[in-house]
């Protein structure tokens, strides 16, 4: 509202905060945001721009959803069918996004060749692997030996919960017998395997695993040494200028942040690991190494790998110590460095360039966990980093890597 007794082109403010002048109301002058806000800004409202478009031009008639159903059951069952040679490809390739700039840096300034200094990571990338395991595959070892005799001890210090660990069974059991599935077995039941079978098996395993290791570092050495010129000659072959920086700009900005990503979490990974390695010692718990090479290895899985290790800290803590009041020591001290690393330090280090929708995140690990077991939870977040990079890049996807984004700003209308 005006006040009457201001003269024409005096400037008062109504009570309701509005700017007016006498005789005509002033617009407001709009907010000022600092630089970095604006281009933030004005990119958010490009790429919504970008994904209501490609909405409005993309029409899928009830035969081609249905054929890209299929298609994408049929990529989905391949991945699962052929996991024992994809799997170590595509660890190569996610590995490869990481040491590709630092073999262009040793190669530039070495003046190498590729081969060779492709071949001298590779061994002390292995060098590494084989020192680690073998400084922790004894004292696991002994864990492994000793998990029966810990199991007893963990029964007898958490006897309190006895009786409701048995009413939860007692539930879940006739829960099973209502929904039909409680069938007494007979007497007749198979013997346990033997020790000869369970050797076989072991065998067996060990021979897969050694394939899929040797697959992975034949690919990735290749990859370090002819990686570039596989990308050459794939922009080479496409057929407009447009589509060859397309295809340049999606390589470049898929290693830049899926290297940053892996380089950060696995500097992160070694402070926690670090950081458990020291609390260990300090309170007094058996092979501290062993438990900060497990919290390194545990934290590149999300969620679960922390919430698996803090369940390991109290289980041997539950062995090591007289009391469940002192277990519970070493696993309260990790969930606190896992709060600051995780929802602190990592989240200031990654947000301007790598954020994803957390529930697209659980879902890709749940998705991948399933599909390809520990490695794939691995890789779960990078591959949906990568797809995002390439749904932003390519019109008709820009809706699938708007959804793959983390939560924005809302933005003012």
């Amino acid at each position: 509202m005006r006040h009457d007794t201001a003269e024409a082109g005096e400037v008062v403010a109504g009570e309701d905060g509005v700017v007016e002048m006498a005789g005509q109301p002033v617009v407001p002058p709009p907010p000022v945001y600092p630089e970095d806000d604006k281009v933030e800004r004005a990119a958010e409202v490009a790429q919504q721009q970008r994904v209501h478009a490609a909405v409005r031009r993309v029409q899928l008639g009830l035969t081609q959803v249905c054929l890209l159903i299929l298609t994408i059951l049929a990529v989905l069952y391949t991945l699962r069918f052929a996991a024992s040679i994809v799997l170590p490809m595509v660890l190569a390739m996610v590995t490869n996004l990481m040491l590709g700039t630092p073999m262009r840096v040793i190669t530039r300034w070495t003046r190498l060749p590729r081969m060779i200094v492709a071949f001298f990571m590779i061994l002390l990338t292995f060098c590494l692997i084989v020192a680690v395991c073998a400084a922790v595959s004894v004292p696991a070892a002994g864990w492994l030996a000793r998990a029966p005799e810990g199991l007893v001890a963990a029964e007898q210090k958490l006897a309190v919960l006895r009786m409701p660990i048995r009413l939860a069974e007692n539930a879940a059991l006739r829960m099973q017998t209502l929904l039909g599935g409680g069938h007494v077995q007979s007497a007749a039941t198979p013997a346990s395997p033997g020790l000869s079978q369970f050797g076989s098996s072991l065998l067996l395993g060990t021979r897969a695993f050694m394939g899929q290791m040797f697959t992975f570092f034949v690919m990735l050495f290749f990859l370090l040494a002819q990686g570039d010129s596989l990308m050459r000659r794939f922009v080479e072959i496409m057929p407009t200028f447009a589509d060859k920086r397309r295809a340049i700009q999606i390589a470049s900005h898929v290693e830049r942040n899926i290297s940053l990503y892996l380089a950060t979490i696995t500097m992160m990974n070694a402070l926690v690991g670090l950081a458990n390695f020291a609390q260990c010692w300090l309170v007094g718990m058996p092979n501290p190494f062993l438990w900060g090479v497990v919290a390194f290895a545990l934290n590149y899985i999300p969620i679960i790998g922390p919430l698996s290790g803090m369940v390991i800290y109290l289980f041997v803590g539950l062995f090591a110590y007289p009391t469940a009041l002192h277990a519970l020591v070493a696993p309260a001290v990790y969930l606190g460095i896992h709060l600051l690393e995780g929802e602190t330090i990592t989240p200031l280090l990654l947000a301007k360039r790598f954020t994803l929708n957390p529930v697209l995140v659980m879902a890709s690990l749940m998705f991948w966990d399933w599909m390809w077991g520990i490695a794939g939870a691995f890789l779960s977040v990078p591959m949906l980093a990568v797809l995002k990079i390439v749904c932003d890049h390519v019109d008709a996807l820009t809706p699938i890597g708007h959804i793959l984004g983390g939560p924005g700003r809302r933005l003012r209308r």
